[in-house]
């Protein structure tokens, strides 16, 4: 069952954002975090430069470098609440890297973010391969390979 979503698309200052945006439609988006999410909720999926994500980064886990992606998340109930930050040359690079296009990297990133949002983790070992596992079969039923 697909649940209702609120969702709110934002491209930070971006010199190539006519790729990121031809990358992520919003019905995709809005598709990709549906299928991920076992409630309703409210989510902006925010796309930034390296300089911001890696201020963000720098401030909220003490990392001095840009990330794939952030998940902010605010509240799981009533409905699940959050923000999720990825930074557009980090999943760029990491896709040419890993020989996928730019769209199948960024929906396994949302539905990665959208999993943590929802309280999944993956700091231990058999918890990440728990998330891998719900990762690779929301990626199926979406109609894209294993991203592992």
């Amino acid at each position: 069952m697909l649940h209702a979503l609120t969702l709110s698309l934002q491209f930070g200052k971006l010199p190539d954002a006519a790729l990121h945006r031809a990358a992520l439609p919003r019905h995709k988006v809005a598709r990709w975090l549906r299928n991920a999410l076992a409630s309703e909720a409210e989510i902006t999926v925010r796309i930034v430069d390296a300089p911001e994500g890696e201020e963000l980064n720098r401030e909220y886990r003490k990392k001095d470098y840009a990330t794939n992606v952030l998940t902010f998340g605010y509240a799981l109930e009533p409905i699940v609440t959050a923000d999720l930050v990825l930074c557009a040359p980090v999943v760029a690079q990491e896709a040419k890297d890993q020989g996928k296009t730019l769209q199948t990297h960024y929906a396994h990133l949302i539905i990665h973010g959208a999993l943590h949002a929802q309280g999944w983790d993956h700091e231990l070992e058999e918890d990440a391969q728990v998330m891998e596992l719900r990762e690779t079969e929301i990626m199926a039923r979406l109609g894209f390979g294993n991203p592992y």
